[in-house]
């Protein structure tokens, strides 16, 4: 599936329609991958002096420019901004594992929307989702490790287009958020790049 999405030009008003290009990090060459005993934050800190010693205010505020707020699944496959076709400032970007709809999701979607002026929310699950390969016991084996039970829920899944439905439901009747009449979810492939809609019914 292709999906559009109006881009605007910072410098004027007009606004023209971008198809989304998509991609995952597996197609990123490797070249300079940190080696496993290698200190990952340091080579961040570095990389963020180069950005740093470029870098132009963009004189934005924290108002996302399309109005729309993106939850998503925190696996490296997905490069959102890339596969979506946005650049910076134009949404909202809530990410965590699974890409599940939980009480800090809701949390991060009230604000946005009450505060920050988004009005529509698109859901992103992906294939191969590593908490499709895991199960709730999984806080058993935590409690057992360190003396204590995580509060949270795992939110483990075997069928990721209902967990998909399930999160559009946890929007939709969310007492805290005032827009629920544009909420999509959507599956993506990290074969692909392909986005994948998940009818709601």
């Amino acid at each position: 599936m292709t999906l559009f999405f109006p881009s605007h030009g910072r410098t004027g008003t007009a606004v023209t329609s971008t198809v989304m290009v998509m991609t995952t990090s597996a197609s990123v060459p490797t070249e300079g991958a940190i080696s496993p005993g290698g200190r990952v934050t340091d080579r961040l800190v570095d990389a963020n002096e180069r950005y740093a010693a470029a870098f132009t205010d963009p004189g934005m505020d924290a108002r996302p420019v399309l109005h729309v707020a993106v939850v998503a699944c925190m696996d490296a496959r997905l490069d959102l901004h890339a596969a979506l076709g946005l650049e910076l400032g134009d949404c909202h970007t809530i990410r965590n594992a699974g890409g599940v709809v939980t009480d800090d999701v809701i949390r991060s979607l009230t604000i946005s929307q009450r505060k920050l002026g988004t009005r529509s929310i698109v859901l992103i699950h992906h294939t191969g989702c590593g908490l499709e390969a895991i199960t709730e016991e999984f806080r058993t084996e935590l409690e057992m490790e360190v003396g204590q039970r995580p509060a949270w829920a795992v939110e483990a899944f075997r069928d990721v287009d209902q967990d998909v439905r399930q999160s559009m439901q946890r929007v939709r009747t969310s007492p805290f958020l005032v827009h629920t009449d544009d909420v999509r979810g959507f599956v993506f492939d990290v074969k692909t790049g392909l986005l994948r809609e998940i009818d709601p019914a």
